[in-house]
């Protein structure tokens, strides 16, 4: 089965109160995993990360033989895809977390830039995620 995740990070100033937020979908388009949490204060960038580790995460404990990720952020997409360089330290560790757990999945993973409009979904997690400020747990 192929699942596609839609991920996103929200970040109310730039570093500011931020949340991000994960929706996962099987192949009839049905939500399997809806996440939505805050992170405190970080950079829009850590969160689209923190959202991204969030899913892997996730789709470890889901069954699926293929995941694509879609992010409206083109930063994260190029980063993952090899196209541009991490420089960022904060942005280096969770990126190696997230290589890690890839490394052990036992499923392929793709990375797709998309346009914010068809992210909607995943904003409004995020967005509430800061809104409740509720810690996610195991990020």
């Amino acid at each position: 089965m192929t699942l596609s995740a839609y991920i996103d990070g929200a970040s109310r100033g730039n570093p500011g109160e931020s949340g991000i937020g994960v929706l996962l979908k099987d192949e009839t388009g049905d939500t399997i995993a809806a996440i939505s949490g805050y992170i405190g204060k970080a950079t829009n960038n850590i969160a689209e990360y923190t959202a991204l580790l969030a899913c892997v995460k996730k789709a470890t404990q889901l069954k699926c033989n293929k995941l694509v990720i879609h992010s409206d952020s083109e930063l994260l997409a190029h980063q993952m895809n090899g196209l541009y360089k991490i420089k960022n330290d904060g942005i280096k560790k969770i990126h190696q977390q997230v290589m890690q757990i890839l490394s052990k999945a036992k499923f392929n993973v793709e990375i797709t830039h998309i346009g914010r409009e068809y992210n909607h979904e995943a904003d409004s997690l995020a967005n509430a995620g800061i809104d409740s400020k509720k810690f996610i747990k195991d990020v």
